[in-house]
């Protein structure tokens, strides 16, 4: 009788054990949905027909998080949306090929404003030659123009190659992306727009740091510490 007990009893466990991950894992797969949503609305991540946007709550259980509203790692993905020039030039988006932001200590200060903070965000921007090369090329007043890369990135600033015809003539230059703040501003001497802007929605407190031409594209680094979520330094 006693072992049939214990038999029960942990069949019992084994069950409420399953039910509870189940459980879990719903509430997490929700939660990470709302918040792709807020993020989609706050800073315009997956504004393409092609665009996407995944955020993922790390750690288990998440409904003790939830409870204490205290998650220790939160990563957000998105790719192929874009962001406009400064000025709204027409022609002069820019889509950026992948954002990744790690954010770590992410306590939620407000259910109702829907806002966060992380104690540290970390992450990468990359932009492909292919979207940049476009970009100058509807710019330029000419073209095809080809953006690939060149030596010398320094800090904040990474050097490209730009070749091809603009304005009716051959162009070999050599530009500067420049990632500051949360603008990128690419210089191209010799281009009919020598200098375009674009300003990335980011959230309050996370900052470019450093930019280098890599083989398949331009690599950004970001960071931020004490980061507000639900805002941008650009958007109410």
């Amino acid at each position: 009788m006693r072992r049939r007990w214990v038999k029960v009893l942990a069949v019992t466990v084994a069950v409420f054990a399953v039910l509870f991950t189940v459980a879990d894992r719903v509430a997490v797969h929700y939660a990470n949905q709302e918040a792709a949503q807020l993020a989609k609305e706050k800073y315009g991540y997956g504004n393409t027909t092609d665009g996407y946007l995944d955020v993922g709550i790390e750690g288990f259980p998440f409904l003790t998080q939830a409870a204490s509203r205290d998650f220790s790692h939160v990563t957000l993905t998105a790719g192929r949306f874009y962001v406009d020039t400064t000025t709204n030039a027409q022609g002069g988006y820019l889509h950026i090929d992948r954002l990744r932001l790690d954010l770590r200590d992410v306590k939620v200060t407000s259910l109702t404003a829907r806002s966060a903070e992380a104690n540290l965000a970390t992450g990468t921007l990359t932009l492909s030659y292919k979207e940049l090369s476009g970009v100058v090329t509807r710019l330029a007043g000419g073209g095809p123009l080809r953006v690939s890369q060149a030596p010398g990135s320094d800090g904040q600033a990474a050097r490209v190659k730009v070749s091809g015809t603009a304005g009716g003539r051959a162009l070999d230059s050599t530009g500067t992306l420049l990632a500051q703040g949360t603008e990128l501003s690419l210089t191209v001497p010799g281009a009919e727009r020598a200098t375009t802007a674009w300003r990335v929605g980011l959230p309050e407190g996370v900052g470019f740091t450093a930019a280098r031409a890599t083989a398949n594209g331009v690599e950004i680094s970001l960071v931020g510490h004490q980061v507000t979520l639900g805002s941008s330094r650009f958007g109410a």
